[in-house]
């Protein structure tokens, strides 16, 4: 039997990277996942590969039980209709992994109002409309998961004077993440007095080289991580009980070897320090 056995999850951004690792583990631990995402079919993004279709069937061939819904979270009509169909489809829901994820890579100054407003919609807004959704679900059971995909993006740089002064246009998405973490945190405490929900956000310990990730850096970093590190560390922390976990602010390779999953980590929460939320 496996950690998820009977369980019903949603996991958001599955048609590729990090967001696809977690289905698919998710359900080789016998949950039955929903993947959500834009990109339904192989082609259709007009930069990235995979698909929700692609995810779909890898699941499916490898035993596990999936079902493919396009949505896009930035919506609320279509987080709304997200969550429905889910629950037409398997049932009450009972884990949503919020991994689906934008952002640009540009300067304030001449960062358009839309893309940034779109970008908080998606990475913040989503998270929010979603969990709310499912709630309606965990509450009355006394019971869910709920975990944010977040990103080393969220430490901030601290006051100045500032060594490095190329940043990238990275200010919008680390605003997210901090954002993110925060809700994160926050939604844990009020949904305390349930004793079996958990509320928890996880990041990577070090960069890992998804599609979108190599599209934005042009670069491989020398040291970076497998997506099966994040989708170990997300089923942790989906299937630990809540008073182990609830509001947990974490990074992958750190809560894999605290619960000695892993031998050695590194990078960030291990040889790097945290954002203020993982320390609290």
């Amino acid at each position: 039997m496996g950690k998820l056995t009977g369980k019903v999850a949603i996991v958001t951004g599955a048609s590729r990277g990090i967001g696809q690792a977690i289905a698919e583990l998710f359900a080789a631990e016998g949950a039955k996942v929903v993947c959500s995402a834009r990109t339904m079919n192989e082609g259709e993004h007009r930069v990235l590969e995979g698909s929700l279709a692609r995810t779909v069937e890898r699941i499916k061939a490898a035993g596990g039980q999936a079902v493919a819904i396009r949505a896009d979270v930035s919506s609320e009509e279509d987080c709304i209709a997200l969550v429905e169909q889910a629950r037409a489809a398997f049932g009450p829901i009972d884990i949503l992994v919020n991994d689906a994820g934008l952002t640009y890579y540009l300067p304030t100054e001449t960062f358009p109002t839309n893309r940034w407003i779109r970008c908080f919609a998606v990475n913040v807004h989503g998270p929010f409309i979603l969990s709310k959704e499912v709630l309606k679900d965990m509450i009355p059971r006394r019971s869910g998961a709920i975990v944010n995909v977040s990103s080393a993006g969220a430490i901030g740089p601290g006051r100045g004077p500032y060594e490095d002064k190329d940043v990238r246009g990275r200010v919008m998405y680390g605003a997210t993440k901090a954002a993110l973490e925060r809700f994160t945190q926050g939604l844990a405490q009020e949904l305390a007095q349930y004793d079996g929900i958990s509320v928890t956000a996880l990041s990577p310990s070090q960069m890992v080289p998804t599609p979108g990730s190599l599209y934005q850096s042009k670069v491989r970093p020398p040291e970076s991580e497998d997506p099966i590190v994040m989708a170990r560390a997300a089923l942790l922390l989906a299937s630990e009980p809540a008073i182990k976990v609830n509001g947990r602010v974490t990074y992958s390779q750190q809560i894999l070897e605290e619960y000695g999953l892993i031998e050695h980590a590194s990078g960030r929460g291990v040889d790097l320090p945290g954002s203020g939320y993982s320390q609290i």
